[in-house]
């Protein structure tokens, strides 16, 4: 059954989006923000979504529930520019049917 989600985004221009992200093809939120052009091509997701370029940074404004940190995550966070306390990968947000009204900034670029 698919089932989508709606989140919302905001570019590094300061733009929010509004968009659905489906729950039944294992994107993660970095993958959403590529398929919806939000930022320029080349600048998100370099490493492909490994956790090991931060380019995919975000800064999580909902309450929404997620998964905790792994490892790799902290690791590459704790290297990144323009780390905040909300700070995630958006490679390491899959999109799940719990993430609906997920609410995220893009970090500027780096």
């Amino acid at each position: 059954m698919e089932q989508d989600v709606n989140i919302k985004i905001t570019d590094r221009d300061g733009v929010t989006h509004e968009v659905k992200a489906p729950t039944d093809m294992a994107m993660n939120l970095m993958e959403i923000v590529r398929s919806y052009e939000l930022a320029p091509e080349g600048t998100i997701g370099i490493c492909g979504g490994m956790a090991m370029c931060a380019s995919c940074q975000c800064y999580v404004l909902s309450e929404t529930e997620l998964p905790e940190k792994q490892d790799d995550e902290e690791a590459m966070l704790s290297e990144a520019f323009y780390v905040q306390d909300n700070s995630r990968l958006g490679c390491q947000i899959q999109m799940t049917p719990e993430m609906e009204g997920l609410e995220v900034v893009l970090a500027p670029e780096s």
